[in-house]
């Protein structure tokens, strides 16, 4: 129980520090300096009113100096990764290493959903570090070193064909190169085995809120949605439940 106190507690702390990437990192922009202020009347944020979710809640969503409203993205984000590091403590307690694997895995895939919703960017300074992290991990975690470097490999490969097909077919981007940098860092981090699922979960639940907003918001099914947030989400759960499922496919053959 004290570690998923822990836990909690941890992520409301890394979330804050998420909402500054997913703020900042599409821009270019530094996620060290300047420190925390207000977008509107850039008054710094002084440490009692940067804890997370309680200042949200005693500030009433506003900025202390302007009463400009804040974004419910920041106590959202804050919640989500404590939520989601207790979930993986649920599923990793016994085995610490694996554990931080998928802290660090988890934290990376709520930036990258973060930046892809609000920007539908995908930055490289997180992709690319990504792979290297998830490859590093992969000589103490399974699946190991080899299923992670095919992993990476053959993510990446799966979706640059795709987008490579789809565009000769139609003449235009189905999907940024972002998306295909992410799918090779989730492939880094699982193995090669939860490509197949990690595809099937996003393109489903993509193909539902695709069609939801078709028909409640008239929106075109060609709308373009931002896939890696579809991604992130089907690549947290093939970090839970991604061997269960492939082992209850193959049992049906």
């Amino acid at each position: 129980m004290l570690l998923f106190v822990w836990l909690a507690a941890f992520g409301l702390i890394i979330g804050s520090f998420l909402n500054v990437c997913i703020g900042r990192l599409p821009r270019g922009e530094s996620v060290v300096s300047p420190p925390s202020r207000c977008p509107n009347c850039h008054s710094g944020i002084q440490w009692y009113d940067n804890i997370p979710v309680i200042s949200y809640l005693v500030l009433g969503g506003r900025c202390r100096s302007c009463r400009t409203p804040i974004s419910a993205r920041y106590p959202a984000t804050e919640a989500l990764t404590a939520v989601a590091f207790v979930v993986q403590g649920v599923w990793f307690h016994a085995d610490p290493i694996v554990l931080a694997s998928r802290i660090v895995f988890t934290a990376i895939l709520i930036v990258l959903f973060g930046t892809d919703l609000e920007t539908q960017r995908l930055p490289n300074v997180i992709t690319y570090p990504g792979i290297v992290v998830g490859l590093a991990f992969s000589f103490w975690v399974p699946p190991g070193f080899v299923a992670c470097a095919i992993g990476a490999l053959s993510g990446a490969a799966v979706l640059w064909l795709i987008r490579f097909v789809w565009k000769r077919a139609t003449g235009v981007d189905g999907m940024g190169l972002g998306d295909v940098k992410m799918l090779a860092m989730i492939g880094a981090f699982l193995g090669w085995r939860q490509i197949g699922v990690v595809l099937f979960l996003s393109s489903l639940a993509g193909a539902i809120v695709g069609i939801a907003l078709a028909g409640f918001r008239n929106k075109s099914l060609q709308t373009r949605l931002p896939f890696g947030t579809f991604l992130a989400a089907a690549a947290f759960v093939a970090s839970l439940v991604g061997e269960p499922l492939v082992r209850w496919y193959l049992n049906l053959y």
